[in-house]
């Protein structure tokens, strides 16, 4: 029996998905749920591995099992016995053929930033955090750039394990209201750390280190070491994974968080 699930986590107690040697992670929450639930050992793949801190509204994972039990089982079961930072919001039996990964058309990634003097309080570590003014249209005009397939090596770690730094990046919208700047990108796939690394840039150009055609030549040059560097997970969600209509997922904005924070992206006045 092949399962999928759908889940939201905050990432601020984790060291990232993955299951690591002596480190908490969301994998190895999830697997032990889900093993006790039936009475075996189950292991769990993720549609993408988020690093430690960063939080996801929408990940989709899949995993076998040689029992049967009732879809209830795998949501209120499983959230029964996972902390109160993950929680499965859907689950449903899928034919042998569908993987989490592999089978992902697009992948779907926000970031929240609060630019203000003052860093936050009671949204610490949920919202990334900048001191100095930012401009808008400098920033958009410089995401510009990054639209379509190009190779984005400029964007990502020394330790990432893509063998091919080719991307097709479909969205890169910034909106602003007041002093929250929200980040929406869209793509095929993405590299490790590419779109923290992709923040940062943006960043450096919104307050003026560096005019909007420098993002054009951290493309053509493909070096890190001239991209700014890494910003903040905390203010990094994942936020939906595409399929073919065939496999019958839930759409991107379909957990109560993901509406509500893609309705208020919406909402927002462009300036």
């Amino acid at each position: 029996m092949r399962v999928a699930l759908i889940l939201e986590y905050s990432g601020e107690r984790y060291h990232g998905w993955q299951s690591q040697p002596a480190c908490i992670s969301i994998q190895r929450e999830l697997e032990t749920a889900i093993s006790r639930i039936a009475n075996c050992r189950v292991g769990v793949v993720a549609a993408g591995r988020t690093d430690a801190g960063v939080h996801a509204l929408y990940q989709v994972v899949h995993f076998e099992t040689p029992v049967q039990r009732p879809m209830s089982a795998w949501v209120r079961g499983v959230n029964a016995l996972l902390p109160d930072d993950i929680a499965v919001l859907w689950a449903a039996e899928m034919d042998e053929t569908f993987h989490a990964r592999y089978c992902a058309i697009e992948r779907r990634y926000l970031y929240y930033l609060l630019n203000h003097p003052i860093r936050p309080g009671v949204s610490q570590r949920k919202v990334g955090w900048f001191h100095k003014p930012l401009e808008l249209e400098k920033m958009q005009q410089a995401a510009a750039m990054l639209l379509g397939e190009h190779d984005f090596s400029a964007f990502r770690t020394a330790e990432c394990q893509a063998k091919d730094p080719v991307r097709n990046l479909t969205m890169l919208e910034i909106t602003q209201n007041d002093h929250f700047f929200i980040f929406e990108l869209r793509a095929n796939g993405f590299l490790h750390h590419m779109v923290r690394n992709i923040v940062g840039s943006l960043i450096y150009i919104g307050h003026g280190k560096y005019p909007p055609g420098w993002m054009q030549l951290l493309l053509q040059n493909r070096d890190r070491t001239l991209a700014a560097p890494t910003f903040s997970p905390y203010g990094l969600y994942l936020a939906g994974i595409s399929y073919d209509a065939k496999w019958n997922l839930p759409s991107f904005n379909q957990s109560p968080l993901a509406t509500m924070m893609l309705n208020a992206n919406r909402s927002l006045i462009k300036v």
